[in-house]
């Protein structure tokens, strides 16, 4: 009884709010007043809010009641007993609705989370606020340095680290679904199979018919539902967290003022009416979150774990969709029912024969193609560079390997080969795999990995030896400026690279060859004889061999004549 009571208690100036909303819509209340005459015409209530107050007013005349039958019973009756515990124990219901209706007012008074601007703060300063805040932080320094003791409460504690585990668990996941979901998005966007091929029916028509289908079906039906059983329940208990976070941190102020007041209270004897509210707040607000939190936790990650089970879930029938529409293309292919021993000799075979086609025409477009020769930065690059070389130095320089997409709050997105300035080789946090940039205009943060040292080289004079190389793939990846056509002297900047062997690597058969750590070395080939890139064919100090690509390592020579900006 008293936890229904309870509930609606707390309730009723929400519900007469409802109520009051209900007015202004006149169809609406014409509609509830014939519903209200229809059904109980005796009482001539023209809103509900005649029967809401019915139940208000009940649980209070319970004691009264009760009281006037226990005045009117003999002591001597077997009753009377009964009565007065009966008395009691109403009494001690109508208390208990009291506090916690009580309790429940603090906290929606706190737990709203209120987007501020830096004027509405400042308008909010006062002596009393300024006063109040330093009181906070010097008593919380004092904990920090262990001149007072913290107020323990070893409960409270422990369902304060589960909740904000919780939290943390749900603010990572969104962020991930979330960035997961624009991903999806730009999946989705090119769509390649809509040009038609120029070839007769086949693999690749097959193919170009699978990856409709999909485009088509499948994945737009499977981001329609993570939407709807994972990123919106996401989205709503993220919500639902906003709530206890508030009432969490303002727990915290008024637990600092809580033992600021008990303190001049233990020397004083006495406190102000003022102080005792705000004790009284504290104590409402920790008996609210050790009452209500063991309940939040056990229903948030239960809907943690429901939505994970979906996002799994979706992920197997995307899996399995697949699949089934790759085997029924699969069944109409010529190798469809063909042995797999039959199909990898096959593979090999097309793979061969494309191989050697690759190379005659690789060696038939060296024989036609002119040599390349260096080409300067254009205008508005050259511009940005000069710019962060005067504000930052060349030696703040570094250069995007791979194309990068922001996916939190300060971060940029870059094309690679774009050029930047280190401001600072870690974040706000102390994530030494996070660089804080300036791309020449915006600044913000990107991974560590994805950038290499830059150092332009000034060339004045227009290069005239071509460097010996071991083959044509190597002569594509050198320029020079010849030296029939020269030019009048334009200060350009184009990073000198070498290969280098980023780990130590001992050699284990007679086709590999040993590498040092910073030795160079010069890439043959990059990949092996069946055109895997894990392994690359390289020249140490004339010895040839295979070696790991992934130890090899791509930076930047710095030049002799170092770097000038131009006069």
């Amino acid at each position: 009884m008293e936890t229904v009571y309870k509930i609606y208690c707390a309730s009723y100036e929400h519900a007469l709010l409802l109520v009051e909303s209900y007015r202004k819509d006149p169809r609406l209340q014409e509609e509830i007043v014939e519903t209200l005459n229809a059904t109980v015409p005796h009482t001539s209530a023209s809103d509900l809010s005649f029967f809401l107050v019915m139940l208000v007013q009940r649980v209070t005349k319970y004691p009264l009641l009760l009281g006037k039958i226990l005045e009117n019973t003999p002591t001597s009756s077997s009753a009377h007993a009964a009565l007065a515990a009966a008395v009691r124990a109403m009494a001690q219901v109508n208390a208990n609705i009291n506090e916690y209706k009580r309790r429940r007012e603090v906290a929606t008074k706190y737990n709203k989370a209120e987007n501020l601007t830096l004027r509405d703060r400042l308008a909010r300063l006062n002596t009393h606020s300024i006063a109040k805040k330093t009181t906070r932080l010097s008593r919380l320094l004092m904990h920090e340095a262990g001149i007072v003791a913290k107020t323990e409460d070893k409960e409270y504690n422990s369902l304060e680290e589960k909740f904000q585990s919780v939290a943390s668990s749900v603010a990572a996941l969104k962020e991930n679904v979330g960035s997961y979901l624009e991903h999806l998005e730009a999946f989705l966007l090119p769509t390649p199979h809509k040009r038609e091929l120029q070839m007769e029916e086949g693999p690749a028509q097959q193919y170009r018919r699978l990856a409709e289908h999909l485009h088509h079906t499948v994945f737009p039906e499977f981001k329609r539902r993570l939407d709807r059983l994972v990123w919106q329940p996401l989205c709503s208990l993220s919500e639902m967290l906003v709530g206890p976070q508030q009432l969490v941190k303002k727990r915290l102020d008024k637990l600092l003022d809580y033992e600021e007041i008990q303190e001049r209270k233990n020397e004083m004897g006495s406190v102000t009416y003022d102080e005792e509210a705000a004790m009284n707040t504290y104590l409402a607000i920790n008996a609210l979150l050790i009452a209500e939190l063991p309940r939040f936790n056990q229903v948030a990650v239960q809907l943690l774990r429901q939505i994970l089970g979906s996002l799994s879930v979706l992920q197997q029938d995307l899996a399995a969709d697949i699949l089934h529409e790759a085997e029924k293309e699969l069944e109409q292919m010529p190798h469809g029912h063909m042995p797999l021993p039959s199909f990898w000799r096959m593979v090999e075979d097309v793979l061969r024969q494309s191989g050697a086609q690759l190379r005659t025409f690789s060696q038939a477009f060296e024989t036609v193609m002119p040599s390349p020769v260096t080409q300067p930065l254009n205008p508005a690059e050259e511009r940005k560079v000069l710019s962060l070389v005067s504000k930052h130095g060349p030696d703040k320089l570094y250069q995007v390997t791979s194309n990068i997409i922001g996916s939190k709050d300060m971060d940029l997105t870059l094309q690679r080969g774009q050029i930047v300035a280190l401001l600072q080789s870690m974040d706000t946090k102390g994530n030494t795999s996070r660089w804080l940039v300036d791309a020449g205009g915006p600044r913000g943060f990107v991974p560590a990995g994805k950038l290499q040292p830059y150092h332009p080289v000034q060339s004045q004079e227009p290069r005239t030896q071509t460097p010996a190389l071991e083959s044509g793939t190597e002569r594509r990846r050198h320029s020079y400026v010849s030296p029939e056509a020269p030019k009048p002297q334009v200060a350009t900047y184009t990073p000198a690279f070498q290969v280098v062997a980023g780990f130590s690597f001992a050699a284990r058969s007679p086709q590999e060859v040993s590498l040092q750590a910073g030795q160079p070395v010069v890439v043959l080939e990059p990949h092996d004889k069946k055109g895997s890139t894990e392994w690359s064919l390289v020249d140490v100090n004339g010895q040839r061999g295979y070696v790991p690509s992934s130890y090899l390592l791509t930076v930047p020579v710095q030049e002799p004549t170092g770097w000038s900006l131009p006069v």
